[in-house]
């Protein structure tokens, strides 16, 4: 396979209707940037592109929720998300919005590309409708009680409370969140990609990539195998893209049709208005050609980052799109990760479950690294990972710190004591010191290797191991110790400028994983951004180089500042108990009213009768000895039943609650003075006593106790 000459990559356009926490950053957006800038600083031609999705449901809830509109909603999140990603270090060449006009014409003009091509299939469902706000119901737009659980506040499509998926047919007492009226059911055309007919195509798509890894393969060999089904690729909506037809008044396109679609405008953007184009510390190559040049020439590389929950659209459903148009590149490789926990619970936005990355760097600033750090060490890149504070003290303080920092602080103070802050000159090199540059040059390719195959994990746990291999070697020659002996100070400087070799590399090394701290040792160091392949290198700072002051890179952390955040989070955790407790109370109310509604339904009492009348029944205690279906019913089956005197044959109305092998053998109570009454030609001598409950549902009414004999007076 010939290499590319240029890379797309994209980190997935998150909907502006939050803010961004640590789950999202693990997910996409911090693998990405590790990715873009590592190529850059190979001197690749790279064009990083995300943005926020704008449209859909999602933001029309938050609106509601908030009493602002959508387009309030995406102004008020895509300012914050933005500020909170350059804050934080995510270097996007653009960072766009699926709400401009740009993106609105040129997604328009994708949709009718297909349309024209007649790929696109009219079909007329009945949807929920709602009369008051005058609108179509998404079924998340639909609220009312679990059948499962009993939750009062169930959506339309799952319950939050027990998780059952949910279609709004399955409510109890289903209602809109608009207007609080029940819904009616409309009839609705819309459109829809035959992705059945697109299947042989994607399924050797999928199958030309097996490097993928196994969660996204697995994914989607999955959804291949059930078999793909047309997808509707509009709604009956008031907010977003409109469709560009003249019969389709009221109506959007689908998110997801649009959405990765913005990947393509903010690249056109980038290209066409140069103003919106994001300041970078390092931009690496320059850009060639135009927008279609990153998307449309075979020799461009299309990646894309997304979280696991995103991979049937950017895998099976976005390259269909791209096929049906026609011309496009299709994603080279779509290295989805796992999902990250937090402090052993799922992060939760409706439970404010989160470290939300404003108000991190708002409590821990000039702490963007080690949280990049932190969350590369558990990036859940196979499996599920965990967030943990107690984690996340011990990684900086036993790592960052007692490795990273500290090598890199001794040889700086050291040097700027003794040699006025110059880098000492090397007389003679032992084969120890030869051993260790050469060891030193192998990393950039090691870390490479892991990043090439997006294994970022493992990519820093390489360049910590070059952090390790400094402080060994400076613990092993001890030159603190030589210096304030007076002996060997040959030894000495030799020993400093080998370890000033290991620092520079490490500057570029460290770039992709933890770029301030880059930042901050080039100044240390008084030097310029070396390239991946200058860090191979074994001469990159010259001996009597002006360094500049000695800093601490990475200060040790204070365990009051992770108390203070374990704090914040048990308060939450409070807060999310009562509120379950809450919510628990008011589905057992829940409970308690279906009951009353149900025992409202039950038949009426019988005439009273005396205990006379009530001493005329012969009930007895029977075992049933076989059973069979009566042809030409669904209702009764034919039983043999032994009462003691005699076997009896009876007729029981019960062959729509149970079959003939489940009653065989179970003992039964019996009226056994019943006059026999004729039934398709056979005499039922006796009937079966069965209890029903309020759903209509019989079950047999057991002797008091197991195994009385047959027979025996039931009283």
């Amino acid at each position: 396979m010939s290499l590319p000459k240029r890379y797309t990559v994209t980190a997935a356009l998150i909907y502006a209707n939050g803010p961004i926490h640590v789950g999202h950053l693990a997910g996409c957006y911090l693998p990405s940037d590790i990715y873009v800038r590592y190529l850059r600083l190979k001197g690749e031609d790279v064009l990083f592109v995300s943005g926020t999705d704008e449209h859909g449901v999602p933001i029309m809830i938050r609106g509601f929720m908030e009493k602002i509109s959508p387009q309030e909603v995406v102004d008020k999140y895509y300012a914050i998300i933005d500020k909170s990603f350059k804050d934080f270090g995510i270097e996007f060449d653009i960072y766009s919005r699926t709400s401009k006009p740009v993106h609105h014409e040129f997604s328009s003009a994708f949709f009718k590309t297909l349309y024209d091509k007649g790929y696109f299939h009219e079909k007329t469902t009945e949807q929920n409708y709602d009369e008051q706000a005058n609108m179509f119901l998404v079924d998340r737009f639909i609220v009312g009680t679990c059948p499962h659980c009993a939750n009062p506040k169930a959506y339309g499509d799952q319950c939050e409370k027990c998780g059952s998926d949910l279609s709004p047919d399955e409510l109890i007492n289903p209602h809109s969140a608009l207007s609080g009226t029940a819904p009616v059911k409309k009839p609705t055309n819309n459109w829809f990609l035959p992705l059945d007919e697109l299947q042989p195509k994607l399924e050797a798509y999928v199958n030309s990539h097996p490097e993928w890894k196994a969660n996204v393969s697995g994914q989607c060999k999955s959804w291949l195998a059930q078999g793909l089904h047309p997808r509707a690729m509009t709604r009956d909506l008031n907010w977003g893209v409109k469709v560009p037809l003249p019969d389709a008044e009221g109506k959007v396109l689908y998110v997801w049709f649009d959405a990765p679609i913005g990947y393509i405008t903010a690249s056109k953007e980038w290209f066409e208005q140069p103003e919106t184009r994001k300041t970078l510390t390092y931009a690496g190559a320059p850009k060639s050609g135009n927008w279609e040049t990153y998307w449309k020439d075979k020799d461009s590389k299309l990646v894309h980052f997304i979280g696991k929950d995103n991979i049937v659209f950017h895998c099976l459903i976005f390259p269909a799109m791209l096929m049906a148009h026609e011309g496009y590149v299709l994603p080279d490789n779509v290295p989805a990760n796992e999902f990250l926990n937090l402090e052993g619970d799922k992060i939760s936005t409706s439970r404010n479950w989160a470290i939300w990355l404003h108000e991190y760097l708002e409590e821990l600033p000039g702490k963007q690294d080690e949280l990049r750090y932190v969350l590369t060490s558990i990036s859940p890149e196979a499996k599920d990972g965990e967030f943990l504070w107690s984690d996340y003290f011990a990684r900086v303080n036993n790592e960052l710190v007692a490795i990273f920092s500290n090598f890199i602080h001794r040889i700086m103070v050291l040097t700027e004591k003794n040699y006025g802050g110059k880098v000492p000159h090397a007389d003679t090199f032992t084969k120890e010191d030869l051993i260790v540059l050469e060891e030193a040059a192998k990393f950039p390719e090691k870390i490479g290797a892991c990043i090439d195959n997006f294994r970022f994990r493992e990519g820093q746990q390489e360049l910590m191991n070059l952090a390790r291999l400094g402080n060994k070697y400076l613990s092993d020659n001890k030159p603190w110790e030589l210096i304030k002996n007076g002996v060997q100070e040959e030894r000495v400087r030799t020993v400093l400028y080998v370890s000033f070799q290991l620092a520079a590399n490490l500057s570029t090394l460290c770039m992709p994983f933890l770029p301030f701290a880059s930042q901050k040792l080039r100044t240390m160091l008084n030097i310029a951004q070396l390239t991946w392949d200058q860090a191979k290198g074994t001469s990159n700072i010259a001996a009597g180089h002006q360094l500049g002051a000695a800093v601490m890179l990475f200060p040790k952390l204070e365990e009051k500042v992770i108390q203070l955040q374990t704090e914040k989070l048990a308060r939450i955790r409070k807060e999310n108990e009562e509120r379950k407790a809450q919510e628990e109370a008011a589905i057992q109310q829940a409970k308690k009213d279906r009951a009353v509604v149900a025992a409202a339904d039950l038949k009426p009492l019988a005439e009273v009768c005396t205990i006379d009348d009530f001493a005329k029944m012969d009930i007895r205690v029977g075992t049933i000895l076989e059973a069979e279906k009566m042809p030409k019913s669904d209702k009764l089956l034919k039983l043999k039943v032994d009462i003691g005197h005699n076997v009896r044959t009876i007729l029981s109305g019960i062959a729509k609650h149970y079959s003939p092998e489940q009653v065989i053998g179970q003992q039964v109570i019996v009226l056994v003075n019943l006059a026999p009454r004729k039934m398709m030609g056979i005499e039922s001598e006796g009937m079966i006593l069965m209890a029903e409950n309020a759903d209509g549902e019989l079950s047999f009414v057991s002797p008091v106790k197991e195994h009385m004999h047959n027979g025996g007076i039931v009283k």
